[in-house]
């Protein structure tokens, strides 16, 4: 298991996508500095004061979800998610160009799926509200749908850079005949 890395793309206009992930990181520093001050808070009520902060806890959960979710699409498209590349290491030329292809696609199939699963599953859920807050799941789990959303995105420009590739590479990989 390793990280994989790749060239970052240089800012600017045409670059949207890497633009609005950039935007969902900035926001997940937000949620993990406040994740931090409401579990630091929660210590402190307990610990100190023997006070219970239930609606401390259910905020510092929507700060998590929003900074795992918000800042997986930036590490998507900057090939800097964590990947499984034990096969991958072994394949290289065009072949590896395709597998590359063939993994994105799958990576699109996925973040579909999910959304489709996540709707389905806001028809019901989305009826009820938060505990402690009376937060409308709509709104709790909205960094989820974002964020895979924005994943969606991430994986069409990979998919777009893997074709761009695909064209550009040798028909064959291997020695001459």
């Amino acid at each position: 298991m390793s990280v994989t890395t790749e060239p970052k793309n240089p800012p600017g206009p045409r670059n949207l996508p890497e633009r609005i992930a950039r935007a969902g990181e900035r926001i997940a520093i937000a949620m993990l500095l406040a994740m931090t001050a409401l579990v630091v808070l929660q210590v402190v009520a307990r610990d100190v004061f023997q006070l219970g902060l239930a609606w401390a806890d259910e905020l510092a959960r929507y700060a998590g979800l929003a900074l795992v979710y918000l800042t997986a699409p930036l590490l998507l498209l900057r090939g800097q998610h964590v990947a499984v590349d034990l096969l991958l290491a072994r394949i290289t030329g065009r072949l590896r160009l395709l597998v590359d292809l063939v993994i994105e696609l799958l990576v699109l199939a996925f973040c579909l799926l999910f959304l489709w699963g996540g709707w389905a599953f806001m028809q019901r859920a989305g009826k009820f509200a938060t505990p402690a807050l009376g937060m409308p799941n709509l709104l709790f789990y909205l960094p989820v749908m974002i964020g895979v959303g924005l994943l969606v995105a991430a994986s069409l420009v990979r998919i777009a850079r893997q074709v761009s590739s695909l064209r550009s590479s040798p028909m064959r990989s291997g020695p001459a005949a």
